[in-house]
């Protein structure tokens, strides 16, 4: 089935010829034209039916086209979060469906999540500087092994994490979404179960949207609920912790943080966070791995043979 009677087209991130099963132009009327942000657009806003949008190109660049395109009926992201789109989604028209990346970022993001934990119990940050200065920094660090972990977010991100704790043996995993529910794994608590969680947990992983309920969720008050010499992850988003407050509890050296992203983002030169004590910082690479294009190509290609088809898109988040 045509998606029109004459030719539409299509946005991609990704030249065409370099992602398999796309839909034949010439049977779905669907022509194909890449964009990945550049200062020129490949064609016609207007004319664009299917927006994928740029990946890690921030919010300036994902919604400079929507105010123009008056036919598209689908925005898709490449990555988990949506809220890079969100702030255009006023200018387009109803009805149209925006749908995420669930299934590209689960496995990265999940693998980088443990890595700092591990690298930040057993100390890894101290043995690299050790290393450049020629310093043999033995002694005792602590293990996950035991250790009491809350996921904050439990999606299919959050789930990806609780499947690589699994052989760490750690004492406890509890779960907090935005709703409670059951799981085969055990419960899923709501938001306002955190003030009775977080005194529990030894370490604290955020893995939430970002959305007015959760923006600065990780508060003076958050923080000051954690217990002493917690550990605090944030693969999420940098605005869902108040970077102030979270600085207060470095500095007193009460806790510790491994931190994906911040706020602000990119960290810029000069800012506390990069020395402050007890903290781990890399720069956004939670989805940035050799998994991210093949699962972002097989993605496009099954959305847009569904959308040729007539077919109901996957991921769609909300629509318009």
């Amino acid at each position: 089935m045509r998606v029109e009677d004459t030719t539409a087209d299509v946005w991609l991130p990704i030249p065409a010829a370099e992602i398999e099963g796309l839909p034949d132009p010439r049977a779905s009327g669907l022509r194909y034209l890449h964009w990945d942000g550049g200062p020129d657009f490949p064609g016609d806003p207007a004319d664009c039916v299917y927006y994928v949008v740029p990946y890690m190109k921030g919010t300036e660049i994902a919604v400079r086209p929507l105010a123009a395109m008056t036919s598209v009926r689908a925005v898709q992201t490449l990555s988990a979060g949506i809220d890079h789109v969100t702030p255009g989604l006023g200018d387009l028209r109803p009805g149209v469906r925006l749908c995420n990346a669930k299934g590209v970022h689960e496995a990265s993001t999940a693998e980088l999540t443990l890595t700092l934990i591990l690298a930040s119990l057993r100390g890894v940050p101290c043995f690299v500087r050790g290393q450049d200065a020629e310093e043999w920094r033995a002694g005792f660090y602590p293990a996950l092994a035991d250790k009491s972990v809350l996921i904050v977010g439990y999606g299919s991100i959050g789930a990806a994490i609780e499947d690589r704790l699994a052989p760490f043996e750690c004492a406890r995993v509890a779960r907090v979404a935005r709703s409670a529910r059951a799981t085969e794994r055990g419960p899923v608590h709501a938001l306002a179960d955190l003030p009775a969680l977080l005194p529990q947990a030894d370490v604290v992983v955020l893995s939430t949207p970002l959305t007015a309920q959760t923006r600065h969720l990780v508060d003076a008050d958050f923080l000051a609920r954690m217990k002493d010499g917690a550990l605090l992850v944030n693969v999420a988003r940098g605005p869902v912790v108040d970077t102030k407050a979270l600085l207060v509890e470095l500095e007193s050296g009460r806790i510790t943080a491994a931190l994906d992203v911040t706020d602000p983002e990119p960290l810029p030169s000069g800012h506390p966070l990069w020395h402050a004590p007890g903290v781990l910082v890399t720069p956004h690479v939670g989805g940035s791995t050799s998994a991210f294009m093949p699962r972002a190509k097989r993605l496009i290609a099954d959305q847009l043979s569904r959308f040729a088809a007539g077919e109901e898109l996957r991921n769609v988040v909300l629509t318009t």
